[in-house]
């Protein structure tokens, strides 16, 4: 399982990893913390759920929100730089996107979500677009990108 593989890097790489979740609500950090050791290198999780929480506990702007959505790739770049500073991790990650099955636009369709990835100086936000499935599926499917994602920078 690819869970695994991450594990091993992040152990053997002396790497800590802290992470920002919305629409996944926690999923990602749960996957990051089952396996005994993972206290080597998670620092921290944070369920930053709602527009208030991003603003309040993440520092991103309100006029962002207002202007670009929390779903969008402005909202997530903001809030991997700032979990950063929080947490002085060597590695970030954000999510943030519409799990369904309510809640999506034709803007914004249900599955639509962004992964933002900090590591060093170097940021990446990855659009994906999973399709109108399952909110367990496009939460599943989330996690297992970003699992992936960290795998390759690693």
């Amino acid at each position: 399982m690819s869970i695994n593989i991450l594990h091993k890097k992040l152990i053997n790489k002396k790497t800590t990893i802290s992470v920002t979740e919305s629409c996944t609500g926690g999923l990602l950090s749960t996957k990051l913390t089952k396996l005994s050791g993972s206290s080597k290198y998670f620092k921290m999780g944070l369920i930053t759920y709602s527009n208030k929480a991003k603003i309040n506990i993440l520092n991103v702007n309100k006029k962002l929100i207002d202007k670009y959505g929390a779903v969008s790739q402005e909202c997530c770049k903001s809030m991997v730089e700032n979990l950063s500073k929080l947490s002085k991790s060597k590695i970030n990650v954000s999510i943030t996107g519409v799990a369904g099955p309510k809640g999506g636009t034709k803007n914004k369709p249900i599955g639509l979500v962004f992964i933002g990835i900090k590591r060093g100086n170097r940021i990446f936000i990855i659009k994906n677009q999973f399709g109108k499935k399952k909110r367990s599926t496009i939460q599943n499917n989330t996690v297992k990108k970003c699992i992936n994602l960290l795998i390759k920078i690693i």
